[in-house]
This record gives structure tokens, C-alpha cells and sequence, in this order.
């Protein structure tokens, strides 16, 4: 237990560092959607390592679990009540700080997103004929680059969408009811609903370089 939770607490405290480094460039950004466009992307990395982090809390927890299970079967001793009692105290089992991590993560890449969603106005004829040539120019400039923005912007969102519903099942799994209930199973993971609105965005393949 002493090496999970060693590795927990130098990732957990490295994850809270590098948060507070993103939420500040996402602040300095918040003018140039090309510089928001490159946290956004690291966003999404540190996102997929902080879900699988919580993987790592709850598959350790039930692998302990499993290895009490069959040594208190295997000998008849009951070692597993007490030691397990032990387990849920410790630091990897604690996930409250890194839950709200990954909560706030997630609304700041819904942010991001919706920031940086190109729109092409209505009356862009109209817009053109009143601006100086420099600013339809401009103008020009940011709807050819509307697409590809765009483009990127729903791959960054795939990927996302397809990290967090690939660790729901696995939580999901870990979690899932077994044969053997009891006080210290892990509770049945809700993601029906979650799942759900997940696969309502569109999931974009990136083509392999």
C-alpha cells in the first residue's frame, strides 16, 4: 500500500500544480483563439491522465480486495474486515481532491470548446460592402480558417468524448455488482445517463499519418 500510495500523492499534488499552470494560460489566452486552441489540446491530455488515475485508485482498491477474499477462504483466517478498514483510509483510496480536479477540467474544456466555435455571420455580404478593404480582408481571412479551426476543435472533443467513456466502462466494470456483496463494495457506477449524453457528440476519426 506504501508504493500506491506514494504514487498517488506525487501525482495527485502534480496534477493540482498543473491545473492551477492551465487555468492561468487559459486566462492569458482568453483574447487569441490560436493560443487557446494549444491549451485546449493540453487540456485534453491532462484530462485522460487524471481519469486514469481514478482508474488506478479504484482497480487497486478491488484487487486488494480479491487478494484478501481468497486468502481469508484459502487459510480461514479473517484478516480482510480489519486490513480493509486499513485501505479506505489511505491516500490512493481518497479521490475527493481529484474528483473535483477532473470536474473542474471538464468544465473548462466545455468552455474552451464553446469559446473557440467559429461562427460565419449572416450578412457577411452586407458587412464586407461597409468595412474598408483591410477589414474584409480580415474578415475573409477568418472564415477560410473557420473549417479547420472547426475541424480541430471537434477532434479535441473526440478525443475527450472517447477517453471519458472508455474509463466510465471501465469504473463501470470494476464497480459492477458482484456475486459477493458487502460494506466495502465499491458502488455500482451510474454512466447510463452520462454515456448517454457523451455519444450525442459527434465522434470524429482522425485519419493515421
Amino acid at each position: 500500500m506504501e508504493k500506491f500510495n506514494v504514487f498517488f500523492e506525487e501525482k495527485e499534488e502534480e496534477y493540482v500544480i498543473r491545473w492551477k499552470e492551465l487555468q492561468d494560460r487559459v486566462a492569458e489566452a482568453k483574447d487569441s483563439a490560436e493560443e487557446l486552441m494549444k491549451v485546449g489540446r493540453e487540456i485534453v491530455d491532462f484530462h485522460g491522465e487524471m481519469v486514469l488515475l481514478e482508474n488506478y485508485s479504484a482497480l487497486n482498491y478491488t484487487g486488494l480486495l480479491k487478494i484478501l477474499k481468497k486468502h481469508d477462504k484459502r487459510t480461514g483466517a479473517l484478516i480482510r474486515f480489519p486490513f480493509v478498514q486499513r485501505v479506505m483510509q489511505q491516500p490512493f483510496f481518497t479521490t475527493d481532491v481529484l474528483n473535483k480536479l477532473v470536474k473542474e477540467c471538464e468544465a473548462m474544456l466545455d468552455h474552451v470548446f464553446s469559446k473557440n466555435g467559429p461562427s460565419v455571420p449572416s450578412e457577411a455580404t452586407e458587412v464586407e460592402e461597409r468595412c474598408e478593404s483591410t477589414t474584409v480582408t480580415e474578415n475573409r481571412d477568418r472564415l477560410f480558417r473557420a473549417p479547420t479551426e472547426l475541424a480541430e476543435i471537434k477532434h479535441m472533443e473526440s478525443v475527450y468524448v472517447r477517453q471519458t467513456i472508455s474509463a466510465l466502462r471501465v469504473l463501470k466494470e470494476v464497480r459492477s455488482g458482484s456475486s459477493t456483496v458487502s460494506a466495502f463494495s465499491l458502488p455500482p457506477l451510474q454512466t447510463n445517463v452520462v454515456e448517454e449524453d457523451l455519444k450525442n457528440i459527434p465522434i470524429l476519426e482522425q485519419a493515421a499519418k
